[in-house]
């Protein structure tokens, strides 16, 4: 099992290192910004779908994102 709070605060720091908004990061995956920010602040989880497609945006692993590994690195 994973932590809200991990996958958010791990979503929230990616995307600042990407230097997206949390409007941009909406727009590539088709959600709104208040979708994101419920997200980075462990509100709610996305779906396992968007979930691996958010790990495969950042090219980090599904398992750091969701806080099961501290390993960035995709297989």
């Amino acid at each position: 099992m994973f932590s809200r709070e991990i996958f958010g605060h791990r979503l929230k720091n990616l995307r600042q290192a990407h230097d997206l908004t949390q409007e941009q990061l909406a727009a590539e995956f088709a959600v709104t910004k208040q979708t994101v920010s419920y997200w980075e602040k462990g509100d709610r989880l996305p779906p396992l779908n968007v979930a691996t497609g958010l790990a495969i945006y950042f090219n980090v692993s599904l398992d750091y994102i969701v806080g099961l590994s501290d390993n960035k690195k995709r297989r």
